[in-house]
C-alpha cells in the first residue's frame, strides 16, 4: 500500500527515530550551540517544538560570523480549547519566565510560546506537563489538536460534543514513551520495543486535523479539516454527527498540483462511533497517503486521487458496517460573538478580542496582566476560540461585576470600540520567527486594517462584518482561503489577494490579483466597496456580493490567478 519513500528524507528520519527519540537528548545537552541536530528538528515537531531564529537580525549576525539567533516555539495542546484558571496561571508563568512575555492563542485553540532558548526547553515543557497539559502531537505528522466550537448557546450540547472531541484527542495521541523519557525524566518500563498501533513506525505522511462543529456556529471552519464532525441534535441532546472529509488549506506558490480544498460530506454516525471511525480514517491515510512527495501527502490529495466512493468502501471494509447517509446542516457564521452571553444552564460567558491572538502587556493595554488577575479570581474555565480570542467561561452572575472591573481596568474591553472588520481578522505569526514566512502578517495586518477601515467609512460600511485574514506564506495557518478578504504572503510587502469566500465558511475565495502591494490591495478594495455600498442586497455579505457581481459583470482578474 505504501508508496516509495526514497525521495522523501523525512520518512527516513521518522523510521530511524526510534519512535520519536532521535538524538534529542544528546542535542539538548550540547551547550556549544543554540540549535539541535538537523534530523532532530524534524523529530522535535512531534514533541510540539519548532526550532526558529530571529530573521530580523539574521543577516547582521551572519556578517559578524555568529550563528543565527536561535530559539524555539513550543505549542501546548489544548483539546477543544478549554483550560482551567490554574492552568492559565501556570502557562502565564512560563511565558514570563522562559518565553518572550506573551501568550499566543492559535487558530487551532492552542497556546504557543515564542522565544524559548534551548537551555530552557526542558524546564518549560516540564512546567506545561505539571499543569496537566502537554505538547506531544501539537505538531508533526500526527493528528493535531482536536478543535471544538467554543461558545454555542446550548451548554448541554456543547458539553457532550466537547467530551467527544477530548476523548478522541486522547485516543489519537502517539503511544511512544519517548516524550516522557526525554522531557519528564521517566524511565522505560521495560526493554520491549514501543508500539504505535494507529500510526506505525513511520507515523502519518503529513499532519492530520480534526474539528467538531455545532450548527449554526462554524467558528472552527470545519470544512477546512481533514476530518470533521458536524453535530446533529434533538431537543438539545446530541444524536450524532455528519462526517466531512478531505478539507485542507495548504498550498505552494507556483505549484498547480497543490491547492486549498473544502471538505465534503461522507456520511453520518452516532456519538459512540466517532472514535472507531476516526481511527479507521487515520489508518487509511497512514496506509494510502503519498509518502514520496510531502506536498502531495495530505489526506485531501489521497481522496482526490482515489475518489470519495473508494474512501467510503475502504472505511466500511475496515469498520465492518455501512456508514449512514449524511444529514443536512446549516451554518450562519464563522466569527466570534463578543461580550457577555448567557447559556441555557444559567452560566455567563464573556468573549474578549485578542488581536492576532497575541496576549501581551503594551502601552495600550495590559492584557497579559489582566488575564492573570482574572485567572486568580475566576471560578469557571477559559475557552480559546478558533479565531484567536478567549472566552471567560462559566461565570456566575454574582461574579460578573468583579470580572467586568478587571476587564475594564486592564483594557481588555477593546471589542466595544473596534470595527467589525478588525474583530473578524486573523493573522499567522509570520516574520520574524517563522521559517516559512515570505511576508509579514501579525505585525502588518493591524496597520493595513486601519487603512481599509477608512475606505469602509467612506462608503458607510463601517458597521459591516467582513472576514479578513493574512498569512505570511501559502500554508494557510490563518485559513486565508476561507476569508472574504484573504491575503497570502508572496514576498516582502507583496501578497496574493483573494476575495469572495462565504461569511459562514462554506465557500473558498478566489485569487484575483497576484503579487499585490498595499496600493494595489487598497485600490481593488476601494472600487469594490463603492460597488458593494451602492448595489448590495439586504443583509448581503461582502463575499456573497463579490461572487454575485462577478457572475453578472466579471472584473478583470489577474492573469496569474
Amino acid at each position: 500500500m505504501r508508496k516509495s519513500i526514497s525521495s522523501n528524507p523525512v520518512e527516513g528520519i521518522k523510521a530511524a527515530s526510534n519512535y520519536l527519540r532521535g538524538t534529542l537528548q544528546k542535542s539538548l545537552l550540547d551547550g556549544a550551540t543554540g540549535t539541535i541536530a538537523e534530523n532532530d528538528t524534524q523529530v522535535s515537531k512531534f514533541h510540539g517544538i519548532y526550532q526558529q531564529d530571529d530573521r530580523d537580525v539574521r543577516e547582521n549576525r551572519r556578517r559578524q560570523k555568529l550563528e543565527p539567533d536561535h530559539s524555539f516555539m513550543v505549542r501546548a495542546r489544548v483539546p477543544g480549547g478549554i483550560c482551567k484558571p490554574a492552568q492559565w496561571l501556570a502557562l502565564d508563568a512560563i511565558a514570563t519566565r522562559w518565553a518572550n512575555h506573551s501568550l499566543r492563542l492559535t487558530t487551532r485553540q492552542a497556546f504557543q510560546f515564542h522565544g524559548i532558548v534551548k537551555h530552557d526547553l526542558k524546564s518549560s515543557i516540564q512546567a506545561i506537563n505539571d499543569s496537566l497539559m502537554d505538547t506531544i502531537a501539537a505538531c508533526g505528522d500526527v493528528n493535531r489538536n482536536v478543535m471544538c466550537t467554543a461558545l454555542p448557546e446550548l451548554s448541554q450540547l456543547h458539553t457532550q460534543v466537547y467530551q467527544t472531541a477530548a476523548s478522541l484527542s486522547e485516543h489519537l495521541t502517539p503511544n511512544t514513551r519517548a516524550y516522557h523519557e526525554i522531557w519528564l525524566d521517566q524511565k522505560k518500563v521495560n526493554d520491549s520495543k514501543d508500539n504505535e498501533p494507529i500510526y506505525g513506525d513511520h507515523y502519518l505522511p503529513r499532519k492530520f486535523k480534526i474539528a467538531f462543529a455545532i450548527p449554526p456556529h462554524n467558528d472552527v471552519d470545519v470544512l477546512a479539516h481533514d476530518l470533521g464532525f458536524i453535530a446533529t441534535e434533538d431537543a438539545g441532546k446530541l444524536t450524532g454527527f455528519t462526517i466531512t472529509v478531505a478539507g485542507g488549506m495548504g498550498a505552494t506558490h507556483g505549484d498547480a498540483t497543490t491547492y486549498p480544498k473544502l471538505a465534503v460530506a461522507l456520511g453520518w454516525c452516532k456519538p459512540d462511533q466517532v472514535t472507531e471511525i476516526s481511527e479507521a480514517i487515520v489508518t487509511i491515510q497512514r496506509d494510502f497517503g503519498d509518502r514520496s512527495k510531502r506536498k502531495h501527502a495530505r489526506f485531501k490529495y489521497t481522496v482526490e486521487d482515489r475518489g470519495l466512493a473508494w474512501l467510503r468502501q475502504e472505511l466500511e471494509r475496515r469498520l465492518g458496517y455501512l456508514i449512514e447517509p449524511a444529514q443536512t446542516y446549516e451554518f450562519t457564521r464563522n466569527g466570534d460573538h463578543f461580550g457577555w452571553q448567557l447559556s441555557d444552564d444559567g452560566s455567563w460567558h464573556l468573549l474578549l478580542f485578542t488581536e492576532n491572538g497575541r496576549l501581551a502587556d503594551t502601552d495600550r493595554a495590559k492584557q497579559l496582566t489582566g488575564m492573570r488577575e482574572i485567572a486568580r479570581v475566576h471560578k469557571g474555565d477559559f475557552r480559546l476560540t478558533p479565531n484567536q480570542n478567549v472566552v471567560i467561561a462559566n461565570v456566575a452572575a454574582s461574579q460578573k461585576p468583579a470580572i467586568d472591573a478587571l476587564v475594564q481596568q486592564h483594557g481588555l474591553d477593546s471589542y466595544k470600540q473596534l470595527s467589525r472588520l478588525r474583530l473578524h481578522s486573523l493573522a499567522c505569526v509570520a516574520l520574524p520567527t517563522c521559517g516559512q514566512a515570505m511576508a509579514e502578517a501579525e505585525r502588518y495586518l493591524p496597520d493595513l486594517i486601519a487603512k481599509v477601515e477608512k475606505l469602509l467609512q467612506q462608503y458607510q460600511l463601517q458597521n459591516q462584518a467582513i472576514t479578513i485574514r493574512m498569512t505570511g506564506c501559502p500554508n494557510g495557518c490563518a485559513r486565508p482561503y476561507l476569508a472574504e478578504i484573504g491575503l497570502v504572503g508572496k514576498a516582502p510587502g507583496r501578497f496574493n489577494l483573494h476575495l469572495g469566500a462565504a461569511f459562514n465558511g462554506t465557500r473558498l475565495n478566489q485569487m484575483i490579483k497576484e503579487n499585490a502591494d498595499e496600493a494595489d490591495i487598497l485600490a481593488v478594495l476601494d472600487q469594490l466597496f463603492a460597488q458593494y455600498s451602492a448595489n448590495r442586497r439586504d443583509n448581503e455579505h461582502f463575499g456573497d456580493y463579490f461572487v454575485r457581481s462577478q457572475q453578472a459583470s466579471p472584473m478583470e482578474v489577474d492573469q496569474h490567478a
